[in-house]
C-alpha cells in the first residue's frame, strides 16, 4: 500500500470513528440527563449535510480569510493523521498541529465579523493559556522514555510496561486536554452556549462540513495520542475500547458539571498542570 492509499484510509477511519464517538458521547450525556438522545450516527450525518447545503457568507466576513481560515481547520488535523497513526513520528509535531489550531480557533472567531465570534476568539486566548501549559506532559514523557518519536515510545512502553503506571499525573495532564475539548465541557468557552456556536456562529454550509469533519478526526487523534503515549502497544480492538471508555468518561463529567467561566477554566487548567509537572517530577526523582 503506498503513503498516500495509507493516508487516505487512515484520515476516512478517524473521520467515520470520530464522527460515531462523538454521537455516542452525546447520547450518553442525554441518557445521564434522563433525555433519549439524538441516534449515535447523528454527528456522522449532520457533518455530511452541511456539504451538500447552500454556502452563505456575512457582509462582514472577512474574504478570503474566513474561507481559507475553515479550510486550515480541516487541514491540520488531516497533518495530525499523518504524523501520529500514518508514520508515527514526533509529538513534537503534534504538540505544533495542536498550537497551529489553536490560532486558527482564534481566527475563525474573528474572521466573521461576528460578535458571538470575536467573543469566542477572545475567550481562544484564555484557552490556549490554560491548554498549553498541559503540553508540558511532552517534557515528562521525553524525561521518562529519552525520546519524542512515537514508535519508540511504543518499543519504551514495550520493554518496561505501560507509562500510564509510571507517570501516572502526566496522564492525567493530557486527560486533562482530552476533557477540555469533548463536546459541552466544563472548560469549553469558546463554544459556550451564551455565545451561541462560538467561532463557528458565522460559518454554514461547506465551510461548516469541514469544520465538523475537522471535530471528529481532532478528537479520534487525540483520543489515539493518548492510548499509544500511556498504554503502549494496543491491538486494533483495545484502541476500540479504549476510546469508547474514554468517550463515555468524559460524557459523564460534562453531563454533571456546569461550564466555567475564564477566568476559572484558565486557573483550574494550570493549577491541574502544575499538580501534574510538580508531583510527576517528584514521583521520578524518588524512583
Amino acid at each position: 500500500m503506498n503513503l498516500m492509499a495509507n493516508i487516505i484510509i487512515n484520515v476516512v477511519i478517524a473521520f467515520l470513528l470520530g464522527s460515531l464517538l462523538l454521537g455516542f458521547h452525546r447520547k450518553v450525556m442525554a441518557r445521564i440527563q434522563l433525555r433519549p438522545g439524538p441516534p449515535i450516527i447523528q454527528h456522522f450525518l449532520h457533518s455530511l449535510k452541511f456539504f451538500f447545503k447552500e454556502a452563505s457568507f456575512p457582509k462582514t466576513a472577512s474574504m478570503p480569510f474566513y474561507i481559507a481560515i475553515a479550510c486550515m481547520y480541516c487541514a491540520i488535523w488531516i497533518v495530525a493523521v499523518i504524523v501520529g497513526p500514518v508514520t508515527y513520528g514526533s509529538l513534537l509535531l503534534i504538540f505544533g498541529v495542536y498550537a497551529v489550531y489553536k490560532i486558527v480557533e482564534h481566527n475563525a472567531g474573528s474572521s466573521s465579523g461576528s460578535p458571538y465570534g470575536k467573543m469566542s476568539c477572545v475567550r481562544a486566548v484564555f484557552s490556549a493559556a490554560a491548554e498549553i501549559p498541559l503540553f508540558a506532559v511532552l517534557a515528562i514523557v521525553f524525561l521518562q522514555t529519552g525520546t519524542m518519536n512515537l514508535g519508540e515510545i511504543i518499543t519504551y512502553q514495550s520493554a518496561n510496561g505501560p507509562l500510564i503506571y509510571s507517570i501516572p499525573l502526566a496522564a492525567l495532564m493530557f486527560f486533562v486536554l482530552i476533557v477540555s475539548k469533548s463536546p459541552y465541557s466544563p472548560f469549553s468557552i469558546t463554544k459556550g452556549k451564551d455565545i451561541i456556536s462560538g467561532f463557528e456562529t458565522e460559518h454554514f454550509g461547506v465551510l461548516r462540513g469541514y469544520m465538523m469533519l475537522s471535530e471528529s478526526i481532532a478528537w479520534y487523534i487525540l483520543l489515539w495520542v493518548f492510548l499509544t503515549v500511556f498504554f503502549g502497544p494496543l491491538s486494533i480492538i483495545e484502541y476500540l475500547i479504549g476510546m469508547i471508555l474514554i468517550t463515555a468518561i468524559t460524557a459523564v463529567i460534562n453531563a454533571t458539571t456546569p461550564i466555567l467561566n475564564p477566568n476559572h477554566t484558565v486557573m483550574s487548567q494550570i493549577s491541574l498542570a502544575i499538580i501534574g509537572i510538580g508531583g510527576s517530577l517528584l514521583l521520578m526523582f524518588l524512583a
